[in-house]
């Protein structure tokens, strides 16, 4: 799983915010990611996104303009579940 976080240069808070809450829901689920933190204008209007954060989960954009609170991201994580892993006690 690919999450990419898209924001302008000197909106410096709101992207960490949103990194900070990426991180933590994927913490608290257990799944691991690649997560990535642009700081381009370039990047976001490759994706078509005009206002900043934007939050780019494998290659879909599913928010722009707000920072998503943790709940929503678990919400978008869990949306796909072959990357939730589970874990098994075996014999």
């Amino acid at each position: 799983m690919r999450i990419d976080i898209l924001c302008k240069p000197e909106s410096e808070t709101r992207g960490e915010r949103a990194l900070h809450n990426v991180r933590k829901a994927l913490d608290e689920l257990g799944v691991k990611a690649e997560v990535h933190l642009y700081r381009d204008r370039r990047k976001m209007i490759d994706h078509r996104v005009y206002v900043a954060p934007a939050l780019v989960v494998d290659d879909v954009v599913r928010v722009a303009g707000r920072v998503p609170e943790i709940p929503e991201i678990k919400s978008f994580i869990v949306e796909r579940p072959r990357y939730v892993q589970r874990l098994r006690n075996v014999a």
